[in-house]
């Protein structure tokens, strides 16, 4: 009989192999720019995202003030905003330049621990929140003129920290707002007065499986559908927002499941189509049948895929990820005739590469604008311009880096916030970065959710605190207001 070695030995054996696995990871450069100690799915010692509870799925409202808030035109009412763009389309003039102390704080809001970002719509403010009291995911409603809570949903789910909690922006028209849960709890509600339509859980009844940090796919509502991407049995489905009722489920025939990436639409020669990063390759769906169009297993990430596709003219696609992904363009064209007789009508060609010096991005979305692409670059965190060849226009430079937090658009300005909440405004131009402003704004840390803009007004957050600040010309005080420093520059001195 073949003898076990000795449990002394044990300790010895596992300590040389993770010494070996510690110089294969730096013979090929993974650690570099890396900070992988800090994003290990359950490095903060506690639970697997993937764990299933038993508790019953019983949703609750809770009203905490019946008055109605002031009517607000604005709108920034989903995940990248209205057009899935990034970018904030209104009327409103924001100023140039800030006062030392930053633009005005009109309210805040303490928060669980998370990284989820507000939708705005109507005069309201919606945001997935945990309260780790009570154990239970909340979406709360809050006013956007004063940061009243309006009222809160919320059922029963234990949630560890995992790098924060909630991590989703939750998508809200006139009759619907929709979130999901960090654990693919997905509910459908009244967005006015949170009266809850129906309340589903993706990994019992479409299969499922939590991502490694929890769910961060944002919802994705049109003409009264829902269209959420559960992998497993199905790629995508689409659900009737009013009864929860599956309209149509689309194949997943490599059996892909679900990353931190939100299905993004495109328009595909007069077509609607919907456009999804799966754990192994991209695909695109048909919006009125789920019709697989075309696949390609030319994009994908070992660790996390966390930025969404960038939908960009003459049918191409640029996608980007962190951990030395790099990034990839696409160009989705017909199928030969013979071929879609027997396959998909379309397929996915690559364009080109770009490697992680290049340019990657970890968390964030680029955005497309004046024909040129933004976005903050993993290796160095500075934001950088492109072209549609992938040429680099310009950087922002050494003293100008912004880590892993958000940008947004907005009035032909670029605001970004770094990891440590200090926000950054400056000229959106594709000659040169051309900085205006910077303001310590939040105080705390890994500010890293989604912010929103809308009448003037912009919301942020950090782990565990959300911030309006007026943004608008006419909230600041011109005469009086004086360059101020960048994140950087603020160091230095």
């Amino acid at each position: 009989m073949k003898k076990s070695p000795p449990t002394t030995l044990i300790p010895g054996l596992l300590a040389v192999l993770a010494v070996a696995a510690v110089a294969t990871w730096v013979k090929w450069g993974l650690f570099t720019h890396l900070p992988l100690p800090l994003r290990l799915p359950g490095s903060d010692g506690l639970e697997q995202a993937g764990d299933v509870e038993t508790v019953p799925l019983v949703g609750k409202l809770t009203t905490l003030d019946e008055k109605a808030p002031p009517p607000w035109e604005g709108s920034f009412s989903r995940f990248r905003g209205n057009r899935f763009d990034g970018i904030a389309h209104e009327s409103v003039q924001l100023a140039r330049s800030w006062p030392e102390s930053g633009p005005k704080s009109l309210w805040s809001i303490d928060l669980g621990e998370g990284h989820a970002g507000p939708a705005i719509h109507r005069g309201r403010v919606y945001l997935l929140d945990y309260d780790r009291e009570a154990e239970r995911d909340v979406l709360r409603c809050f006013s956007f003129d004063d940061g009243t809570e309006l009222w809160q949903f919320g059922y029963p789910v234990k949630i560890k920290r995992n790098h924060g909690m909630s991590r989703t922006v939750p998508a809200v028209d006139n009759q619907f707002v929709v979130g999901i849960g960090p654990k693919c709890h997905v509910f459908c509600l009244d967005s006015t007065t949170g009266k809850p339509y129906w309340l589903k859980d993706m990994r019992r009844e479409f299969g499922a499986t939590v991502p490694p940090w929890y769910n961060g796919q944002c919802p994705l509502v049109e003409k009264g559908r829902i269209i959420l991407a559960p992998g497993g049995g199905a790629l995508l489905i689409a659900l009737d927002a009013k009864t929860g009722e599956t309209l149509w489920e689309s194949p997943n025939p490599r059996g892909w499941t679900m990353t931190h990436v939100s299905v993004i639409p495109m328009d595909l020669e007069g077509r609607r189509t919907y456009v999804y990063c799966g754990k192994g390759g991209v695909a695109g769906i048909d919006a009125e049948d789920g019709r697989l169009l075309w696949d390609t297993t030319d994009w994908k990430i070992g660790i996390a895929t966390v930025p969404s596709p960038v939908v960009l003219p003459d049918n191409r696609i640029f996608l980007s990820g962190g951990y030395n992904a790099g990034a990839v363009m696409l160009r989705i064209e017909k199928n030969q005739q013979e071929v879609q007789q027997e396959g998909p009508p379309y397929r996915a060609k690559t364009v080109f590469r770009l490697k992680a010096k290049e340019f990657g991005s970890t968390q964030q979305t680029p955005i497309f604008f004046d024909g040129h692409l933004f976005g903050v670059r993993e290796r160095d965190k500075q934001l950088v311009c492109l072209d549609l060849d992938g040429n680099e226009i310009w950087k922002s430079g050494a003293r100008h880096k912004f880590g892993l937090g958000p940008y947004l658009v907005a009035d032909r300005l670029i605001f970004l916030l770094n990891d440590e909440g200090h926000l950054t405004v400056a000229e959106m131009s594709t000659d040169r970065f051309r900085p205006l402003a910077g303001a310590q704004v939040l105080d705390g840390h890994d500010a890293w959710a989604p912010m929103a803009l809308a009448d003037g007004r912009l919301l942020l957050r950090d782990l565990t605190r959300m911030v309006c600040l007026d943004v608008s010309r006419d909230g600041v005080d011109a005469p009086q207001a004086k360059q101020t420093k960048t994140a950087e520059e603020a160091k230095e001195k």
